[in-house]
């Protein structure tokens, strides 16, 4: 029996365990998971821990960095539209967004000409709908290719997320956009970093599908330690027994009643989390 028996460990991604902000502004290399992480992680992991992520990030753009990550648990995809067990290839749950979509979005990037739709779907597709300049550096640190679409009618069915991009100073606008339709409640819709806004089924967010792993795998809600920067982990953060945000999370995150404050991720926060469990148990 470890030390860490029963505990599941679910940090996001970007931003969390690996600082990726500076290579999606500049479009530079993506720095690999930190060796101080790696070694905390490897530690967590051989005395009994489950770890786990949970991303905003499609299968095709986590699959460029999974093999850098150790884990030994199914990932968190999509931002809570599916669970797939890297390990054995394989979905384990999914939540496709229901085909009225295709009108809101056409909707919304028609009355919004600076705003860009990434379409993802349980394969290794991605569509790009009006694509920016957002879309191109995106998916630059994702380096997962995406088909360009004139319409909404050349994307297949069925759509596991669609994604908004815009320029930073234009993101309030598209959030006051969105908010402002009838349909808005009949999804979730979270913005997910200063240029993007998530859209996913409704109920499919990070908190809906941490609570399905831990089921999966048996562990109990108190035993669940959830990490992350942004407004789309905010759901898991809360959910889970202790939910922890690095120092360079959002004002949002940071202000969130009972989420415990963590070094910023440049300076290692996963393996701080770590540290600091080693001395609790």
């Amino acid at each position: 029996m470890g030390k860490f028996n029963g505990l599941l460990l679910v940090s996001d991604f970007d931003n969390t365990l690996v600082y990726t902000e500076e290579a999606l502004q500049k479009c530079v290399d993506m720095p690999p998971v930190s060796d101080k992480n790696r070694a905390a992680l490897e530690y967590f992991m051989a005395n009994g821990g489950l770890f786990a992520v949970a991303t905003g990030r499609a299968k095709p753009a986590f699959e460029t960095v999974v093999d850098g990550i150790p884990m030994n648990a199914p990932t968190v995809l999509f931002n809570g539209a599916a669970i797939y067990d890297f390990s054995r290839k394989k979905y384990l749950v999914t939540a496709f967004l229901p085909d009225t979509v295709r009108a809101h979005i056409t909707q919304v990037v028609t009355a919004m000409p600076r705003v860009a739709v990434e379409l993802y779907h349980d394969d290794n597709t991605i569509h790009a709908l009006n694509a920016n300049d957002v879309t191109r550096r995106h998916m630059h640190i994702t380096h997962a290719p995406s088909i360009e679409v004139d319409t909404m009618d050349a994307v297949p069915s069925p759509i596991s997320k669609a994604l908004f991009s815009t320029e930073e100073q234009h993101l309030n606008d598209l959030l006051d956009y969105l908010r402002a339709q009838p349909w808005y409640h009949d999804y979730e819709v979270v913005p997910s970093a200063v240029t993007l806004v998530e859209l996913t089924a409704k109920g499919a967010n990070k908190g809906g599908m941490v609570q399905r792993l831990a089921q999966l795998l048996a562990v109990k809600r108190e035993n669940v330690l959830c990490v992350g920067d942004h407004a789309n982990d905010i759901s898991m953060l809360t959910w889970a027994g202790e939910g922890y945000a690095p120092a360079n999370a959002i004002p949002l995150v940071l202000n969130t009643p009972g989420v415990h404050h963590l070094p910023d991720c440049r300076d290692d926060a996963i393996a701080a989390l770590v540290a600091e469990l080693d001395k609790r148990f």
